[in-house]
């Protein structure tokens, strides 16, 4: 029963860390949007089909990062409720 415990606040804590790099990862993401968005607003020489694909490109990858994270809490969801049903 302890390991079981044991192996309970390791996946709380392994998830946890996830958590808080994921946070990080997506804040510096949103900080380097703005500063490439202001970039592409005062770039003139820059064509509309160019600035079109970065807008799609950082539309692309946060939905690429959101669905990553959507897997990965689907997981340790699965991970939980097989320690529940071991714990029973």
């Amino acid at each position: 029963m302890e390991q079981l415990q044991a192996l309970k606040q390791m996946m709380q804590m392994n998830r946890m860390a996830f958590d808080n790099s994921f946070n990080m990862m997506m804040s510096a993401f949103e900080q380097n949007k703005l500063m490439f968005n202001t970039f592409l607003t005062q770039s003139a020489g820059l064509p509309a089909e160019g600035k079109k694909a970065v807008e799609d490109w950082m539309k692309s990858y946060k939905k690429g990062c959101e669905e990553f994270k959507r897997m990965i809490d689907a997981s340790y969801d699965a991970a939980d409720d097989q320690l529940s049903k071991m714990d029973a």
